[in-house]
């Protein structure tokens, strides 16, 4: 017979679909942020604390100073709103001008050779989207890379959420007029996911997932309210469920209500928790392009200690697996473990240009790949193509 501390103890270890409350979650909405709580922000703005960059940058080169903001920084973004806007992030706007003209060219010569963007949360080509912008802007202007990069808030606002030796990634999004808003979501990593897939993880993971990426956005032009700015909703990154819930039509029809807006200029930087509910807006402009760079910054300690070649293991791998299933030495449950030890489990890192997420949120992953030839008996000349394919598409 099962006791209730084993009961209570199962219940909490994993979370449904089914265990998003709209109640529960409308009332952890329901506070106030108190300007007395965040002393270095200017204004409260819709909820959220705004920073200045001038004094981002003052505070910079002052251990003190600087430690003092990063730590008001992490709690308004972890116990807080969730969610922090720093006005002139970039001081020197002929920077953000620069950039802007080489993401132009990126998104001209993605046009010119046919590519349409997909998108993991908007219908393919709605924007103009620009994968690994952070890797071709290096390649393309070193220079300006690191004018761009060099920038104190940046670096600041990442080490307050990861530590150091953080690693940034960036997509570049242009919301063209009439491009229409995203549906609400969670970002990187579990919001990225199917809530079939979610509910696999246990509630921990659910729990640790926000602190392994930080979200952010560059405004590289004016964007007043018409343009679409990102609708966020402060507060929601608290709800443990919130992953399974944010396709549930209750919980977007609070976030359609109860959601917050900022215009933002030219240069201004947003950076929040991924788990905070939030959507690209429509734009309603006549002729506002809309454009931001959208910055992901990884921890590094979402790092295996090992370097392994998990494409040749596969390889090696995939034959046995063949010919132990065909003999019963092997049960599908028994090779879907050996695959899990084997293969890689996750579709990123990977390259969205070539290894789009059409169909849904991620690509197929390696295991993936190796399960579903194992389920149709390819034979190994096939799965070898197929994962010599796979491995190719996500090389930068």
């Amino acid at each position: 017979m099962e006791t209730e501390l084993a009961g209570n103890r199962r219940r909490r270890g994993w979370l449904r679909e089914t265990d998003c409350d709209i109640e529960e979650f409308a009332r952890q909405q329901s506070r106030i942020t108190e300007a007395a709580d965040y002393p270095h922000a200017i204004e409260i703005a819709g909820n959220v604390p705004v920073y200045d960059g001038d004094l981002v940058r003052r505070a910079a080169g002052k251990p003190q100073a600087r430690q003092a903001l990063q730590a008001e920084w992490a709690e308004a973004m972890t116990a807080g709103p969730g969610i922090v806007a720093l006005r002139s992030a970039f001081a020197d706007h002929g920077v953000i001008d620069a950039a802007t003209v080489r993401f132009d060219e990126m998104i001209a010569e993605e046009r010119a050779a046919g590519r349409v963007a997909a998108d993991h949360f908007a219908k393919p080509g709605a924007n103009d989207r620009v994968w690994n912008a952070l890797e071709k802007l290096c390649l393309r202007d070193p220079a300006l890379f690191a004018a761009y990069y060099g920038n104190d808030a940046i670096a600041m606002i990442s080490e307050a959420w990861l530590g150091p030796a953080y690693q940034v990634t960036s997509q570049v999004n242009c919301v063209n007029p009439g491009g229409a808003a995203q549906s609400p979501h969670r970002d990187y990593h579990l919001g990225f996911q199917s809530p079939a897939e979610i509910e696999r993880y246990p509630a921990h993971v659910h729990r640790l997932s926000p602190l392994l990426t930080l979200q952010g956005a560059v405004a590289h032009c004016d964007m007043p309210l018409e343009s679409g700015p990102t609708l966020y909703l402060p507060y929601s990154q608290g709800y443990e469920a919130g992953y399974l819930a944010t396709g549930r039509p209750e919980f977007r029809a609070w976030f359609e209500a109860h959601h917050v807006q900022l215009p933002l200029r030219k240069g201004d930087a947003v950076f929040f928790n991924p788990a905070l509910f939030h959507a690209a807006g429509h734009n309603r402009s006549a002729g506002i392009r809309r454009m931001a760079n959208l910055l992901q910054v990884s921890s590094a300690y979402g790092r295996a200690m090992e370097t392994v070649d998990r494409t040749r293991m596969s390889h090696a791998l995939y034959p046995a697996l063949l010919s132990l299933r065909t003999a019963g030495a092997l049960s599908d449950r028994e090779a879907a473990h050996a695959v899990a030890a084997c293969a890689d489990g996750y579709a990123f890192p990977t390259n969205l240009d070539r290894d789009p997420p059409v169909g849904g949120l991620a690509p197929e992953s390696q295991a993936a790949l190796m399960l579903r030839a194992l389920s149709a008996g390819w034979t190994a000349a096939a799965f070898d193509e197929a994962l010599d394919r796979q491995a190719g598409n996500r090389l930068s």
